[in-house]
Protein backbone atom coordinates (compact mmCIF):
# COMPACT_ATOMS: atom_id res chain seq x y z
CA UNK A 1 0.00 0.00 0.00
CA UNK A 2 1.12 3.55 -0.75
CA UNK A 3 0.30 6.05 1.99
CA UNK A 4 -0.70 9.55 0.93
CA UNK A 5 1.24 11.63 3.43
CA UNK A 6 1.08 15.21 4.70
CA UNK A 7 3.85 16.82 6.75
CA UNK A 8 2.73 19.60 9.12
CA UNK A 9 5.86 21.41 10.27
CA UNK A 10 6.65 25.13 10.41
CA UNK A 11 10.44 24.84 10.07
CA UNK A 12 11.53 24.48 6.45
CA UNK A 13 14.76 22.59 7.18
CA UNK A 14 12.92 20.04 9.32
CA UNK A 15 10.29 19.49 6.61
CA UNK A 16 13.07 18.87 4.10
CA UNK A 17 14.96 16.56 6.44
CA UNK A 18 11.86 14.47 7.16
CA UNK A 19 11.05 14.28 3.44
CA UNK A 20 14.52 13.00 2.64
CA UNK A 21 14.39 10.41 5.41
CA UNK A 22 10.98 9.19 4.29
CA UNK A 23 12.34 8.69 0.79
CA UNK A 24 15.32 6.80 2.20
CA UNK A 25 13.49 4.42 4.55
CA UNK A 26 10.08 4.01 2.87
CA UNK A 27 10.24 5.49 -0.59
CA UNK A 28 8.14 2.68 -2.02
CA UNK A 29 5.25 3.14 0.43
CA UNK A 30 5.18 6.89 1.18
CA UNK A 31 3.85 9.52 -1.23
CA UNK A 32 4.11 13.04 0.15
CA UNK A 33 1.13 14.97 -1.19
CA UNK A 34 1.45 18.19 0.76
CA UNK A 35 3.20 20.34 3.34
CA UNK A 36 1.64 22.78 5.82
CA UNK A 37 3.21 25.18 8.28
CA UNK A 38 0.21 26.91 9.89
CA UNK A 39 -3.03 25.80 11.51
CA UNK A 40 -5.43 27.09 8.80
CA UNK A 41 -3.24 25.68 6.03
CA UNK A 42 -3.04 22.30 7.75
CA UNK A 43 -6.81 22.12 8.31
CA UNK A 44 -7.58 22.91 4.67
CA UNK A 45 -4.99 20.47 3.40
CA UNK A 46 -6.12 17.53 5.54
CA UNK A 47 -9.78 18.02 4.63
CA UNK A 48 -9.04 18.49 0.94
CA UNK A 49 -6.43 15.77 0.35
CA UNK A 50 -7.75 13.18 2.84
CA UNK A 51 -4.36 11.63 3.62
CA UNK A 52 -3.58 8.16 4.92
CA UNK A 53 -0.77 9.41 7.14
CA UNK A 54 0.02 12.74 8.83
CA UNK A 55 3.26 13.77 10.52
CA UNK A 56 2.42 16.67 12.80
CA UNK A 57 4.58 19.00 14.86
CA UNK A 58 2.91 19.98 18.13
CA UNK A 59 4.12 23.58 18.23
CA UNK A 60 3.31 25.57 15.09
CA UNK A 61 3.94 29.27 14.48
CA UNK A 62 0.29 30.23 14.98
CA UNK A 63 -0.98 27.51 17.31
CA UNK A 64 -0.62 23.81 18.01
CA UNK A 65 -1.27 20.48 16.38
CA UNK A 66 -4.22 20.12 18.75
CA UNK A 67 -5.81 23.20 17.15
CA UNK A 68 -5.57 21.40 13.81
CA UNK A 69 -7.15 18.23 15.18
CA UNK A 70 -10.06 20.14 16.72
CA UNK A 71 -10.90 21.87 13.42
CA UNK A 72 -10.56 19.15 10.79
CA UNK A 73 -13.58 17.32 9.40
CA UNK A 74 -11.66 14.36 7.96
CA UNK A 75 -10.05 12.24 10.66
CA UNK A 76 -9.54 8.80 9.11
CA UNK A 77 -5.75 8.76 9.02
CA UNK A 78 -2.72 7.53 10.92
CA UNK A 79 -1.15 10.26 13.04
CA UNK A 80 2.47 10.53 14.17
CA UNK A 81 3.45 13.52 16.28
CA UNK A 82 6.96 14.93 15.91
CA UNK A 83 8.29 16.72 18.97
CA UNK A 84 11.35 18.05 20.73
CA UNK A 85 9.59 18.00 24.12
CA UNK A 86 11.25 16.85 27.34
CA UNK A 87 10.65 13.71 29.37
CA UNK A 88 7.40 14.80 31.01
CA UNK A 89 5.81 15.23 27.59
CA UNK A 90 7.24 11.96 26.34
CA UNK A 91 5.58 10.17 29.25
CA UNK A 92 2.33 11.92 28.35
CA UNK A 93 2.58 10.47 24.84
CA UNK A 94 3.12 6.98 26.25
CA UNK A 95 0.25 7.25 28.73
CA UNK A 96 -2.03 8.42 25.92
CA UNK A 97 -1.01 5.68 23.45
CA UNK A 98 -0.23 8.29 20.80
CA UNK A 99 2.54 7.54 18.31
CA UNK A 100 5.38 10.05 18.27
CA UNK A 101 8.93 10.64 17.07
CA UNK A 102 11.52 12.68 18.93
CA UNK A 103 13.44 15.41 17.13
CA UNK A 104 15.99 15.09 15.72
CA UNK A 105 14.25 12.14 14.11
CA UNK A 106 16.20 8.91 13.90
CA UNK A 107 15.80 7.12 10.52
CA UNK A 108 15.46 3.69 12.10
CA UNK A 109 12.76 4.90 14.51
CA UNK A 110 10.99 6.50 11.55
CA UNK A 111 11.02 3.21 9.66
CA UNK A 112 9.76 1.35 12.73
CA UNK A 113 6.85 3.79 13.09
CA UNK A 114 5.88 3.33 9.43
CA UNK A 115 6.21 -0.45 9.64
CA UNK A 116 3.91 -0.39 12.68
CA UNK A 117 1.23 1.38 10.63
CA UNK A 118 1.20 -1.51 8.16
CA UNK A 119 -0.18 -3.89 10.81
CA UNK A 120 -2.94 -1.54 11.97
CA UNK A 121 -6.30 -1.99 10.30
CA UNK A 122 -8.11 1.06 11.65
CA UNK A 123 -7.20 4.55 10.45
CA UNK A 124 -9.79 6.45 12.47
CA UNK A 125 -8.20 9.05 14.69
CA UNK A 126 -9.33 8.38 18.26
CA UNK A 127 -10.43 11.67 19.85
CA UNK A 128 -10.10 10.07 23.28
CA UNK A 129 -6.36 9.66 22.74
CA UNK A 130 -5.93 13.31 21.83
CA UNK A 131 -8.08 14.46 24.77
CA UNK A 132 -6.03 12.36 27.17
CA UNK A 133 -2.78 13.63 25.65
CA UNK A 134 -3.83 17.24 26.13
CA UNK A 135 -4.73 16.48 29.75
CA UNK A 136 -1.55 14.52 30.39
CA UNK A 137 0.65 17.30 28.99
CA UNK A 138 -0.73 19.71 31.58
CA UNK A 139 -0.30 17.53 34.66
CA UNK A 140 1.22 14.33 35.99
CA UNK A 141 -0.70 11.56 34.21
CA UNK A 142 -3.00 9.51 36.39
CA UNK A 143 -4.72 7.55 33.60
CA UNK A 144 -3.48 5.26 30.88
CA UNK A 145 -4.99 4.71 27.44
CA UNK A 146 -4.97 1.04 26.41
CA UNK A 147 -5.57 0.51 22.67
CA UNK A 148 -7.14 -2.76 21.53
CA UNK A 149 -8.70 -3.83 18.25
CA UNK A 150 -12.15 -3.19 19.69
CA UNK A 151 -11.73 0.13 21.52
CA UNK A 152 -9.57 2.59 23.40
CA UNK A 153 -9.84 1.99 27.15
CA UNK A 154 -9.02 4.80 29.57
CA UNK A 155 -7.89 3.27 32.86
CA UNK A 156 -6.95 4.99 36.11
CA UNK A 157 -3.55 3.88 37.34
CA UNK A 158 -4.93 2.71 40.67
CA UNK A 159 -7.33 0.42 38.76
CA UNK A 160 -4.39 -1.58 37.40
CA UNK A 161 -3.86 -4.56 39.68
CA UNK A 162 -1.17 -6.28 37.63
CA UNK A 163 0.16 -6.80 34.11
CA UNK A 164 1.23 -10.04 32.49
CA UNK A 165 3.09 -10.28 29.20
CA UNK A 166 3.28 -13.07 26.64
CA UNK A 167 5.47 -12.41 23.63
CA UNK A 168 4.45 -9.09 22.09
CA UNK A 169 1.13 -8.92 24.02
CA UNK A 170 0.37 -7.61 27.51
CA UNK A 171 -2.76 -8.29 29.54
CA UNK A 172 -3.86 -5.71 32.11
CA UNK A 173 -5.79 -7.15 35.06
CA UNK A 174 -7.98 -4.48 36.65
CA UNK A 175 -9.37 -4.20 40.15
CA UNK A 176 -12.95 -4.50 38.83
CA UNK A 177 -12.18 -7.90 37.30
CA UNK A 178 -11.72 -6.77 33.70
CA UNK A 179 -8.87 -8.03 31.53
CA UNK A 180 -7.59 -5.85 28.68
CA UNK A 181 -5.08 -7.24 26.20
CA UNK A 182 -2.94 -4.88 24.12
CA UNK A 183 -0.58 -5.75 21.29
CA UNK A 184 2.49 -4.28 22.97
CA UNK A 185 5.12 -5.96 25.16
CA UNK A 186 5.40 -5.14 28.84
CA UNK A 187 8.64 -3.21 28.31
CA UNK A 188 6.57 -0.49 26.60
CA UNK A 189 4.89 0.21 29.94
CA UNK A 190 7.66 -0.56 32.41
CA UNK A 191 9.22 2.92 32.22
CA UNK A 192 5.94 4.71 33.00
CA UNK A 193 4.43 2.29 35.54
CA UNK A 194 7.16 2.91 38.08
CA UNK A 195 7.88 2.30 41.78
CA UNK A 196 6.75 2.90 44.41
CA UNK A 197 3.27 2.19 43.04
CA UNK A 198 4.31 -0.44 40.47
CA UNK A 199 7.11 -2.97 40.41
CA UNK A 200 8.22 -5.49 37.79
CA UNK A 201 8.72 -8.61 39.88
CA UNK A 202 9.41 -10.93 36.97
CA UNK A 203 10.17 -10.87 33.26
CA UNK A 204 6.50 -11.64 32.63
CA UNK A 205 4.85 -9.77 35.52
CA UNK A 206 4.44 -6.21 36.76
CA UNK A 207 2.30 -5.59 39.83
CA UNK A 208 0.59 -2.78 41.70
CA UNK A 209 2.24 -2.84 45.11
CA UNK A 210 -0.94 -1.47 46.71
CA UNK A 211 -2.83 -4.59 45.56
CA UNK A 212 -0.56 -7.08 47.32
CA UNK A 213 -2.36 -9.34 49.80
CA UNK A 214 0.77 -11.11 51.06
CA UNK A 215 4.20 -12.28 49.94
CA UNK A 216 6.64 -14.95 51.00
CA UNK A 217 10.39 -15.11 51.36
CA UNK A 218 10.30 -18.01 48.91
CA UNK A 219 9.39 -15.53 46.21
CA UNK A 220 5.64 -15.65 45.66
CA UNK A 221 3.27 -12.66 45.76
CA UNK A 222 -0.43 -13.17 46.50
CA UNK A 223 -2.58 -10.46 44.92
CA UNK A 224 -6.04 -9.14 45.83
CA UNK A 225 -7.59 -10.99 42.87
CA UNK A 226 -6.34 -14.29 44.38
CA UNK A 227 -3.67 -14.65 41.70
CA UNK A 228 -0.16 -15.73 42.65
CA UNK A 229 2.77 -14.03 40.94
CA UNK A 230 6.39 -15.26 41.12
CA UNK A 231 9.29 -12.99 42.02
CA UNK A 232 12.35 -13.70 39.92
CA UNK A 233 15.62 -14.44 41.73
CA UNK A 234 17.20 -11.24 40.43
CA UNK A 235 14.31 -9.07 41.66
CA UNK A 236 13.94 -10.44 45.20
CA UNK A 237 16.35 -8.14 47.01
CA UNK A 238 14.99 -5.02 45.31
CA UNK A 239 11.40 -6.09 45.93
CA UNK A 240 11.90 -6.82 49.62
CA UNK A 241 13.69 -3.49 50.06
CA UNK A 242 10.80 -1.68 48.38
CA UNK A 243 8.27 -3.43 50.62
CA UNK A 244 10.33 -2.63 53.73
CA UNK A 245 10.48 1.05 52.73
CA UNK A 246 6.71 1.07 52.18
CA UNK A 247 5.91 -0.29 55.63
Amino acid sequence: MIYKTIIIEDEHRLREALSIMLEMVSGDTIQIVGYAESVPEAVKMVDRLKPDLVFMDIMLKDGTGFDVLQQISFNSFHLIFTTAFEQHAINAFKYSAVDYLLKPIDPQELKTAIDRIAILEERVLEKQQITELQTNLSKTPDRLVLPTQEAMYVVKLDQILRCETSGSYTTFFLTDGRKIMVSKPLKNYEDILLPPMFFRVHQSHLINVNSILSYSREGMVHMNDKSVVPISRGKKEQFFKLMKDEI
